[in-house]
């Protein structure tokens, strides 16, 4: 079999797209599940359900008109017979399934009223070996059938060099292999994957599907490391890097002094100790690479404001980037209120920078960022464009950084390269994140949590509403505005799609706008001119709107204390972590607030399990951390890690859920490997990753 470069540029193409380029790539690249070919059931033994595997001789086989045209072909065997049917068809099919001819049929056999039948089994010819182990059917891409990626898997495991990594010392316990009740040896990496590719008919099928089977402990063990390794290592390449030291000036007179006295409320225990933890990284010389991480509400804008406040007392700029502009609107006009009256007094200032400002005023704002006076710049990704030149920039604080790719991220922290040094790095997120997603794809970070509500705060009661009940919610609605408050109504699409029955936004305004006479009703969406957005949101946040429609752009930072009431339609198409900050959006005014979950119903009027799981999640607990913990059972890793999985991978074989205690391994033994064995190391790093682990330093 020729390696995979001498193959057709279509098949290179097809074996890129699944990210296999090397032998190591396709002995890695795990079969889905499996299929028994080793062995022929006679037709009247296959159970209904079974999948099975039948030899049959062909005894009638006509193309029928009705009820739809389709291909039907009796077989029969010693024991019975059974109907094949085919909806598509070709004349190279009709050929092979020719009277007499003698065939080996694979398929699930159905019972019924008109006999045994398969719909579009598999087929060939009869005849030849049975195989001796199960038949692997591997993920694929087009123009990649099975059969051809069976064979180049199978001709790389042949070739590829599988050296032991994990020496004595470093393996896990017997008993992180333990199946059923007994404990098994751990195997050995390459006998493995010769089980997984090709496992014996007598291994109990579950145990290959669940991934208890020893052989994919040892993959999952392996996979963990290798993640464990890459983040510890980036943590170690980053402490050899230099930072401006931002030393806290202990005067009176500093910024960061007057901008605490100056605040209209106290900080909580839990701002105070995040404040602490992130002044001790900027009083070194390494660059900090934290993780700011708290609940909707919780006060993470303020413990920016006190970093960025240390960074320019100590002679330097700070940059705060948000991937919205309405969230990056919101911390610009938090931030101008508090900081622009004390930077004024030094001749410094707040520069603002987004992708569509005109081009006199963003001329200005570059002018004062490059000279040093723009002590402070807010703005979305324009902030890390090419001709954004800073000064002396010290700290870069990222909001949402899960929105962000690496490679933004990476351009951010260049502005000081320089300089010779990294800005010290703050990244934020109102999405708390479950303590294994923390150990396992957060290794690399520090993390700071917010646990606690500044006072006031009032609770938000959660109502799960079916759509059909839609009048009474818009009743609701009618008396909020009565009193004085304000409506959110949330939306999940912006126009009409065939493929999904989801009301818009657009729609929605309309139909508001007719049955609640005398209510302003303002529309906002993500297509809208910045300006639009801009003059709606201000009119909400004014209060001369009652009701805003709107998709999920004001999911994160809108701060509108008079909203009492979020509707959000069709939640059950809402993630967990997307409806907890939606919800967030309201109770952040004495007043009693609520949130609608409105969800469509199907014909039966059921929702789907999964949807009712997260609706039900929402109805029990408003704590972030429990609601991240379920979002993660329901959905796994992914949402939460956004584009930061454009430089990691996601966990192909190891479950967070299942597999902590894998985890807990690889966390304790990534260290000692790359102190005691680096040479075992870089092994192990460049089997799993590759290059990918470069992404890491993002």
């Amino acid at each position: 079999m020729p390696a995979p470069r001498a193959l057709a540029p279509a098949i290179q193409k097809a074996l890129h797209k699944l990210g296999l380029r090397r032998d190591i790539d396709l002995a890695l690249h795990l079969p889905l599940r499996y299929e028994d070919e080793t062995r022929i059931v006679p037709i009247a033994s296959a159970r209904d359900g079974q999948l099975a595997q039948i030899e049959a001789t062909v005894t009638a086989s006509e193309v029928q008109l009705r009820p739809r045209r389709q291909l039907v072909v009796q077989v029969q065997d010693a024991s019975g017979d059974c109907t094949l049917r085919f909806f598509s068809f070709y004349p190279s099919q009709q050929k092979t399934l020719a009277v007499g001819a003698r065939l080996r049929i694979r398929g699930e056999m159905r019972g019924g009223f008109w006999g045994r039948q398969m719909l579009h089994p598999v087929f060939r010819a009869a005849g030849g070996e049975l195989p001796t182990a199960l038949t692997p059917v591997y993920p694929t891409a087009a123009g990649l059938p099975q059969p051809l990626l069976r064979r180049l898997v199978a001709s790389a495991l042949t070739r590829v060099d599988l050296p032991e990594t994990l020496v004595p010392e470093l393996a896990p316990p017997h008993a992180y292999f333990s199946s059923q009740n007994s404990l098994q040896r751990l195997m050995c990496l390459r006998d493995a994957l010769t089980f997984l590719h090709r496992p014996t008919p007598d291994v109990a099928l579950a145990a290959l599907e669940d991934h208890s089977h020893p052989a994919w402990q040892r993959l999952k063990a392996e996979e963990l490391l290798a993640q464990q390794l890459s983040q510890f290592q980036a943590r170690r390449e980053r402490s050899r890097l230099r930072a401006p030291v931002l030393a806290l000036v202990q005067d009176g007179a500093s910024l960061t002094a007057r901008l605490q006295a100056g605040l209209p409320f106290a900080l909580t225990a839990a701002q105070v100790r995040v404040v602490r933890e992130i002044g001790a990284d900027l009083a070194r010389a390494q660059p900090m690479h934290r993780l700011l991480q708290g609940d909707v509400g919780s006060g993470k804008t303020v413990v920016a404001a006190l970093a960025a406040t240390r960074a320019i007392d100590a002679g330097w700029q700070c940059a705060l980037m948000a991937p919205t502009e309405i969230l990056a609107a919101q911390h610009f006009a938090k931030l101008l209120g508090w900081l622009e009256p004390l930077l004024a007094a030094e001749g410094r200032s707040v520069a603002w920078l987004v992708g569509g400002q005109r081009k006199k005023e963003r001329t200005a704002a570059l002018a004062r960022v490059a000279s040093g006076e723009a002590a402070l710049v807010v703005g979305t990704h324009a902030v890390i464009q090419e001709q954004v030149a800073f000064d002396r920039l010290a700290l870069a604080i990222v909001d949402e950084q899960h929105r962000f790719g690496v490679l933004q991220r990476l351009a951010l922290r260049q502005k000081l390269a320089a300089h010779g040094m990294e800005p010290h790095m703050l990244m934020m997120s109102a999405t708390p994140i479950p303590r294994t997603l923390a150990m396992s794809y957060y290794a690399d970070l520090d993390v700071s949590v917010i646990d606690e509500l500044p006072p006031g705060r009032t609770p938000v009661v959660t109502k799960l509403i079916a759509d059909s009940r839609k009048d009474e919610v818009i009743a609701r609605i009618a008396a909020q505005v009565a009193e004085g408050r304000q409506v959110y109504w949330v939306c999940p699409l912006i126009e009409e799609s065939e493929a999904l029955d989801l009301s818009n936004a657009t729609a929605v305004h309309a139909e508001l706008s007719e049955a609640l006479p005398g209510v302003a009703v303002g529309l906002l969406h993500s297509r809208m001119p910045s300006a639009e957005k801009k003059a709606v949101m201000a009119l909400f946040t004014e209060g001369h709107l009652g009701v805003l429609v709107s998709t999920t752009v004001i999911e994160v930072g809108v701060d509108v204390p008079n909203a009492s009431l979020m509707v959000i339609e069709h939640a059950e198409r809402f993630g967990l972590s997307q409806l907890h900050q939606l919800r967030g959006r309201v109770g952040r005014g004495a007043t009693a607030s609520a949130c609608v979950l409105l969800y469509a119903t199907n014909d039966s009027g059921r929702v789907g399990e999964t949807a009712k799981e997260r609706l039900r999640a929402m109805a029990e607990t408003s704590d972030g951390f429990e609601i991240a913990r379920r979002d993660l059972e329901i959905r796994g890793p992914g949402e939460f890690l956004g584009a930061r999985q454009s430089g990691d991978a996601l966990l192909r074989f190891a479950d967070l859920a299942t597999d902590t205690h894998l985890l807990d391994w690889a966390r304790a033994t990534a260290p000692k490997m790359l102190e005691h064995h680096p040479e075992l190391a870089a092994q192990h790093l460049e089997r799993w990753l590759g290059g990918k682990s470069d992404y890491l330093k993002a």
